[in-house]
Parts: C-alpha cells; sequence; structure tokens
C-alpha cells in the first residue's frame, strides 16, 4: 500500500493525500450513528480533475483496491463508511459550476458543489433548482445523486432523479462514459443516467452533472396547521389535494417534534397540539393570498384548531428554520440522534406514525415523527444513548420493527436517504428474489471486481 500511495501522490499531488492515522479515523466515518469502526480508510486521496479520478481508479482496478466516492459525509445509512479500507475520493476541491446556461435551462456542475450554492447562483439569474434536501447547505450535488436525495419541495417538484439530463462517469477501471446527453428529451437507448441515480456510488463514479433548471417562481407563502388530532392532519392534505391546490411542500410535524424544536429554536410554535401541518404555496404574486386563503380555510373545514402563516420574508424563513432545526433539535434530548427514512403510500400515513409510536414506546425509546406527508415519506428522529447497551438493543428491535410496519403497509425501505450498509439487511423483505437477482447482476457488469463502495445495498459484495 505504501508503493500504491506514492503512485497517488503523483498523481493529485502529496498535499492532497492523507495518511495519518487521525485523519484517515475521520474519514473511516459519516453522520451515521455507529459506535465502532472495524475499518479505516487506508488513504485519503482529494481529486480536482476528471482526470485525477480517472487515474487512481486505474491503479485501485490494477491493484484490487477498494474506492469509496466521498461529498459532504451527511448521509444517514453509512453509505460512505469504509467496510474494506481502501481509497477515499474526497469531491471537495471539485465543486465548481462549470455553466449556466440559460437558453437551454441548464447548468453544468462539478460533484462537489453544495447545493445551497446552486440554488443560490441559479435564484440570481431568475431560475430554480428545486431539490432541498434539509442539510443543503452543506451536502453536495455528487452525494444528492448517489442517494437520490429529496426533500420538502418533492411533493411538487420531483426530487434529484427528476433533475439529471446527463451524467459524466468514471468507470471501475477508469474509462469514461456519459449517461445523457445535452438535450432536454432523450430517447436514444438505455435511460442509464437514472441507473446511477440512487445506486450509492456503487457502479460507478460521478464527475460531472447536467442538471435541469426551472423559471423561479415569484413569490411563496408559509402556513402551520394544526390539529388536535393526525388522523385529522392527514385528512387536512387530502382536502387540500381534492380541491385542486398543489402545495410546494407538504410536510407534517408531530407534538414531540414541534415540542423540541420550539426548546431549541423558540419560533413561536404552538406546541399543545398533536400535529402540524407545514405548507409552503408558490408561484405568481397574484395567485398567493388566493392559495393561502383557500389552503387556511380547508384546513379549518378539515379540523386545524390553529393556524400560523409567513407576514413577510422574516416571518419565512423563521418557520423555514425552525421546521429544518428538527434533527438538531433532537440532540438536545440524549447524548445521540438516529434518523430514520421509510416512505410509504398517503393513505396509510396515520397508520404508519401511530406503529411508530407504539413500537418506540414498547421499547422505551423517545420519537420525535416529522416527514414529508405529501409523498408519504417519514422521518422518526429517536434520540438515545448509543454508550447505553439497553438503549442500543431496543433500538435495534425498533428499528426491525418499523422498516417492516413500512413494508407491511405498502411501502418500502427510504424515500430519500438510501440504503448503505445500515439497512442492507432489509432488503431481502422489500424485493423479490428475482428483482434482487438481476441488481446483483447489474453490479457485476458495471463492476465486475466489486471495488466500488463494496458492502453497500446489499448483504454481501
Amino acid at each position: 500500500m505504501k508503493k500504491i500511495i506514492e503512485k497517488i501522490k503523483q498523481i493529485v499531488s502529496p498535499q492532497n493525500v492523507l495518511t495519518d492515522l487521525e485523519e484517515r479515523y475521520v474519514y473511516a466515518l459519516d453522520a451515521t450513528n455507529k459506535q465502532n469502526i472495524v475499518n479505516l480508510p487506508d488513504v485519503v486521496v482529494f481529486v480536482e480533475t476528471i482526470e485525477h479520478v480517472q487515474e487512481v481508479l486505474k491503479l485501485a482496478f490494477k491493484n484490487g483496491i477498494p474506492v469509496i466516492a466521498r461529498g459532504a459525509g451527511t448521509n444517514l445509512v453509512g453509505a460512505c463508511i469504509t467496510k474494506k479500507g481502501g481509497i477515499v475520493l474526497n469531491f471537495s476541491k471539485m465543486n465548481k459550476i462549470l455553466e449556466i446556461n440559460q437558453e437551454n435551462l441548464t447548468a453544468r456542475v462539478q460533484p462537489g458543489l453544495v447545493i445551497g450554492k446552486l440554488q443560490e447562483q441559479v435564484e440570481k439569474l431568475g431560475l430554480f433548482y428545486p431539490p432541498d434536501p434539509s442539510n443543503l447547505k452543506v451536502s453536495t450535488i455528487g452525494g444528492s445523486i448517489a442517494l437520490s436525495s429529496g426533500g420538502p419541495r418533492t411533493f411538487k417538484y420531483g426530487s434529484t432523479k427528476d433533475y439529471i439530463i446527463d451524467l459524466k462517469i468514471v468507470m471501475a477501471d477508469g474509462r469514461i462514459i456519459n449517461t445523457g446527453s445535452n438535450t432536454a428529451k432523450n430517447s436514444t437507448g438505455y435511460h442509464l443516467s437514472q441507473l446511477f441515480i440512487g445506486s450509492e456510488g456503487t457502479l460507478g463514479i460521478v464527475v460531472e452533472a447536467l442538471v435541469k433548471l426551472i423559471p423561479k417562481p415569484e413569490g411563496s407563502k408559509v402556513i402551520l396547521a394544526y390539529f388536535d388530532k393526525i388522523s385529522d392532519a392527514t385528512h387536512a392534505v387530502n382536502v387540500i389535494l381534492e380541491n385542486k391546490l398543489f402545495p410546494a411542500t407538504l410536510d407534517i410535524m408531530d407534538q414531540k417534534t414541534l415540542q423540541t424544536i420550539e426548546q431549541f429554536y423558540p419560533a413561536g410554535l404552538l406546541t399543545d397540539k398533536d400535529a402540524a401541518l407545514f405548507l409552503e404555496v408558490d408561484g405568481y404574486l397574484t395567485s398567493l393570498d388566493y392559495q393561502q386563503n383557500k389552503v387556511v380555510e380547508l384546513c379549518k373545514n378539515a379540523g386545524a384548531t390553529g393556524i400560523q402563516f409567513s407576514q413577510n420574508e422574516e416571518d419565512a424563513q423563521r418557520i423555514w428554520t425552525a421546521r429544518r432545526s428538527a434533527f438538531g433539535a433532537c440532540a438536545k434530548l440524549k447524548p445521540n440522534v438516529v434518523a430514520e427514512d421509510v416512505v410509504v403510500p398517503r393513505e396509510n400515513i396515520a397508520v404508519l406514525v401511530k406503529g411508530i409510536r407504539q413500537i418506540c414506546d414498547k421499547n422505551n425509546l423517545l420519537v420525535c415523527i416529522m416527514g414529508h406527508i405529501g409523498d408519504g415519506n417519514i422521518h422518526p428522529n429517536i434520540p438515545l444513548d448509543l454508550n447505553n447497551d439497553q438503549d442500543v438493543k431496543n433500538y435495534a428491535r425498533a428499528k426491525d420493527e418499523i422498516h417492516q410496519l413500512a413494508i407491511d403497509l405498502g411501502g418500502t425501505l427510504s424515500g430519500e436517504h438510501g440504503i448503505g450498509c445500515e439497512k442492507s439487511k432489509y432488503m431481502t423483505n422489500a424485493i423479490d428474489d428475482v428483482t434482487l437477482e438481476y441488481m446483483k447482476k447489474i453490479k457485476k457488469v458495471f463492476d465486475e471486481k466489486n471495488l466500488l463502495n463494496p458492502q453497500k445495498i446489499f448483504k454481501e459484495g
């Protein structure tokens, strides 16, 4: 490995290579709460060009060394944990917007670009990149592609997978492919982009992306509708949609989440309600008051016992900050927080939430439930102490039961966090044997030596 590292230094320059124990320890982890590190990476490499990535991968392929691509490391399923050591490719220096084409409504970007930075730049031109994971101030385009990230706006605008026009991919052996074209429409052969989106770096490594942009809405308004029963909140969602309103964001927070956020970031939230719908309406300025008034009216008719809404941009930002603080707020309750991610048909949201509460109560665990009710994606945030053996055992049981509940309700394992190594054991419960067999065949075709982010998604390999 020492000889390999010296060759890597010749490719990317010595200052872009980390080998010290402490440095490698940091890159053995991501945002997943793990108690034990099994293997450290052998080396961490900061790549600056596509050629760097190619040459490192050629070297790794020749010598049978695993390669793990890494963005900001904010994923929550162990998707970039170094299960078998190897080379970590850090993309933080490939973080540029290469082109914004206003005529084509596209942006060509590098994988290390922070999503929030892309949004800021295109919005200055009156354009819009809607995908908005909650950690968009740090999470990267490459990471969002690897995990097919979503966010609160997915309900109206779709997720990352709906905004990728073309990807430039470096394959395991160092060769390059393009998965799409430079056109908005493309029906030429297989749609390979969709194969790589959500593959968690197990099939190839994204080094450039062409993303779709849309015109920026003229304005928006934020509404909080509170309910004494979570079933009333889910009913209100159906009423809103039946009346042909289509909010940009349609999220839900339960009482424990409201209370925890308010303690952490006082924003004037009502904490005596069982649930709150968090809605954002957007569009032409002339339509905003109508949309807001109609949503308020429909929510009241559906049983809302409290309504708040933004009067200005400052109000909207305060409410949005509160909404995005949910995970961080939970960290005030216990030393650790684990954030789960399951998705069911929207009609089963109330049953899912009730079931999650019962599972956590039975296992003596706190739980703050929130999520994107518009698309059925729920996030139970579970505060606990991972140094407490009983907490760990209780959580392991609850985790198994929550994922099985989602499957039993016609849902699946993840709406936006991915599988990584944390959920791989559930894949046989969620996906039939024939489908899994073909997934593994695809992995073998693209990564014959099993070097790209090994032991992710599937239990073995």
